[in-house]
Formats: structure tokens, sequence, C-alpha cells
């Protein structure tokens, strides 16, 4: 299912019974966070998008926890469930040759629809839902409703956002979903971590002399464009592009009215300005994805210069804090998605897990099948190598047999299969801009452990035990028998 925008996803969203409608009066300062924890860490049966349809000093409503579990981040993505995503990914990238005319021709189909779906640039529109009301004269941030989500946070916060740059000297554009704190009603903090793609052309507009950056901070749009600023694509891949490929037909996109950028002409609301490369000023704290509060730093700071949106614009948020929350699914997704293009440097993964304890770069599990001496050492500096990868705080390598989407199964095999001298490996090297833990900013120790079995080729001559396992017959007289025995 396609969505044209974000009220199309919310009127499937209640069809489904998965969207819960709040209509008394709500405090946007620590009531709304308060309501969203609980919800999006209840049960499944509860747990449910938020529409909140009156929010104290804005005449918005406001919509949180859209993408809060695997049911809603796949409808969102177009697909059943989010297994499908890497599935449907891993055909159109196949790199083996078809056999045969029939298979060449199904290729050649798929490879046309990708290509359908993307477009071959953007598709400008003249007039945009996004540009129904304008706002050039004194634009104001107080309008919108924004969330203030924790007792310590520096202020007030735009969370759920598609942060739209171009490069400075190359022009190709780049998406992120970077925070933004309010500093006042026409200036936010943007808080592009230094090895995000936002602060890379914060870096080449410096290098080049650029005197301002023009940005477009879109609230809003269809869902699968929402999600894809999240997604940590190669440098100067187009994160619409993706977004296109998922929802099955290109983002439409209208110039803006004081930037020289475009942006999707189904968004909620457009912020429109700029970032002088140079001016920075203190951001934060912030309560993080981490589940602790982000300490104050300096960040460049954004300049509102317009504001558009809907003449019934919807305000989309989120809430980030002690996992799980909805950035766990978006993360999930991200995770399902990319399975395919880690095989394609790593060929010997058969699967990977970045569960919610890890908030994304502090664990990953992986499974390989191993054939040589050293073999999990080589994927841990592989995945280490790979992009955003590189921050990974803990990889831990099993084997293929193992579910690491199973963290009992996966405990019991760490705790009985290392040797805590012989299987550890430790380096220091790139680690996430928030890792409180970390003895410099950004930059500390990481660690690999191999869980793999162990045998002679491993220096292991001792012999590896057997794993204890039923006879096969005697689990299917069990299977067959079970009724008799009474057992309830």
């Amino acid at each position: 299912m396609t969505f044209r925008d974000l009220r199309d996803f919310i009127r499937e969203l209640e069809k489904r019974g998965e969207l819960i409608r709040v209509r008394v009066p709500v405090d946007p300062e620590l009531e709304i966070t308060e309501v969203t924890d609980r919800i999006s860490k209840a049960p499944a049966a509860q747990n449910k998008a938020i529409l909140f349809e009156s929010v104290k000093g804005s005449n918005m409503p406001v919509l949180i926890n859209a993408f809060g579990s695997a049911a809603r981040m796949a409808l969102a993505l177009n697909v059943d469930d989010l297994e499908q995503l890497h599935h449907d990914l891993a055909k159109t990238i196949d790199l083996k040759l078809p056999q045969g005319f029939g298979a060449a021709l199904n290729r050649g189909r798929d490879l046309f629809s990708v290509l359908h779906s993307i477009g071959l640039g953007p598709k400008i529109v003249k007039s945009a839902p996004v540009q129904d009301v304008v706002i050039t004269d004194r634009p104001s941030l107080s309008k919108l409703p924004i969330l203030k989500c924790w007792p310590l946070d520096g202020g007030k916060y735009i969370t759920l956002m598609q942060v739209i740059t171009r490069d400075p000297v190359t022009n190709v554009r780049n998406v992120g979903m970077y925070r933004l704190q309010v500093k006042d009603d026409q200036t936010l903090m943007m808080h592009w971590q230094r090895h995000k793609g936002g602060a890379e052309h914060q870096r080449v507009a410096q290098d080049a002399q650029k005197p301002r950056i023009p940005c477009a901070i879109v609230l809003g749009g269809d869902p699968a464009s929402m999600w894809s600023a999240s997604a940590p694509l190669p440098p100067n891949i187009d994160e619409y592009l993706l977004a296109g490929y998922l929802r099955g037909k290109p983002v439409e996109f209208v110039k803006c009215i004081s930037q020289p950028i475009e942006a999707p002409a189904n968004a909620e609301i457009v912020i429109e300005g700029d970032v002088d490369p140079n001016e920075q000023e203190m951001e934060g704290p912030f309560g993080d994805h981490t589940g602790f509060y982000t300490p104050a730093d300096r960040f460049p700071v954004f300049h509102v210069t317009a504001i558009t949106h809907r003449a019934d614009a919807i305000y989309p948020t989120t809430v980030v804090g002690k996992p799980p929350m909805e950035d766990y699914w978006m993360g999930k997704a991200t995770e399902r998605l990319f399975l395919p293009l880690l095989r394609l440097f790593l060929g010997e993964v058969v699967d990977y897990n970045m569960p919610a304890e890890g908030v994304f770069h502090n664990l990953v599990i992986v499974s390989i099948k191993k054939r040589f001496p050293g073999h999990p050492q080589k994927v841990m500096f592989g995945i280490w190598g790979l992009g955003l990868m590189m921050l990974t705080k803990a990889i831990v390598v099993v084997d293929e047999n193992v579910n690491v989407h199973d963290l009992q199964e996966v405990a019991w095999r760490v705790l009985g299969n290392v040797d805590w001298k012989r299987d550890i490996t430790l380096v220091e090297g790139a680690v996430d801009q928030l890792d409180h833990s970390a003895l410099r900013d950004s930059f500390g120790g990481k660690i690999g452990i191999d869980a793999t079995a162990k045998g002679p080729m491993d220096g292991h001559p001792r012999g590896w035990p057997t794993e204890i396992e039923m006879d096969p017959a005697i689990k299917a007289l069990v299977d067959r028998r079970w009724a008799e025995y009474g057992i309830k």
C-alpha cells in the first residue's frame, strides 16, 4: 500500500485499530512524553500510534508513536512484515547473471520497476499542500506544538524531521534526522553529529568559504520519506531515492519560498532557513535514545527564514529515551533492509541483530558461515569498516545455526563458547558522539567477541562437545501423545 501523505497513513492506522485519539487537553511539556513512554512500552495490544487532538499553546494536533511497532513500521514502508524488506532488496541487487530468457526478462522488469519508482530526478510540482499557508514576515516557531520531552532537557526539541541540505560544491542532496533545539522563535540549534552527512556539508562549506548552507526542515509527508531521513546511506546517495523505491513511486517536490532548495510537496510543515557554517552555540542537554542525557555541547545555529504548512497541519514527532521506544522500530527497519547490503561486502554473513538494549551502536550480533582461522575477526573488522557501522562498540560473532534474534540463545552460546583470554579482540576507534563512556569525545575502545565453536584450526586441540539434542523419533512420538498425558 502506497501512502500519498501522512494523513493517508493515519487513516489506515485508524482503520486497522492502530490509532488512539486523545481529545482532552494535554501539555507538550513533559505530559505527552509520559503518556507516550507508557504506551510505547505497553504490551502489543495496547501499543498504538497516538493523535493528541488538543495540545496546549497550539491549534495543531500532535501525532506520535506512529512507527512504534513492527506492524506499523512495515505498513509505513509498504511491506507485509519487516523481513520482507531484505528479501525484496536482495532480489533487486542480486549480482548473479540470470539463467535463461525468462529469468532475464523478469530481472529486466524488476529493474525497470525500481527505476520507475525512484525516478530519474526530482519531480517538481508548481503548487503543493505544504504551501497552503506561507509565512515569511517574522515566522515564529511558537505556533508549533514542539515538545519538551524530559525534565532536564535544555528546552523544546523537534525530533522527527527530515533535514534537507545540499553539498555546497557538488549540489548533491543529503537528508538527515538531527534533533533541533528551540533557542527562540526564529532560531534552532542544529545537532548534526560529526559523523553525519549534514556535518560533512558544513565542513565542505567551510573549506569552500560558503557563507550559508540553505536548509529545509520537513515535518511529515509520506511515511517512507519520513523514515528515510534516519537511514544511514552511503555518502552522496539521495535518501529520497530509497523512499521512492520503498513506496513504488517518486517523491514529489516543491521549490521552497525563501531558500534555493526543494522540499516534499505533501509534507505537513516546512521550516526554511540556513546555517552559517562558522557559527556555533551551546546545545543541550537532551534526554537521548541511549537512556541518558547527552550533555550540552557546541553545534551550528539554524536561522528561520520562512515557515509553510498545510491549512490543517498535523505535527508529527517522536520521543526517545530508555528503550524500547518508537526509534527502536525505525532502527529495526534499517537493520532488516540493510542485510543484503552487508552481505554484498561480507558474503559469509547469515544474519545480524542490533537489539534494543544496545541502542543501535552499542551491540551487533552476527552469525556467519565460518570457514577458516580468524574468520570471526575478519568479519569484525569488516563491519567496523562499513559506513556508520564503524561506531559499533561490541560485535558478537556466532555460528550460522544460531538465531541471532534469540538473546537467550546468544547469551548461552557466548558464556559457554568463549575463552575470555583467547576470543576477545580489543581495538580503539571511532564511537558514537553520544557515547558518554568513551574517554575522548567520539573515540574509544571497542570489543569483538568470537562466540563460534572452536576446533583444531582455531588452536583448540581438546575437541568440541556435542550439543544435547533429543532423538527426532521420540520428539514426534511425544507430539502425537501430548493430549494423552493430560498436561495443561
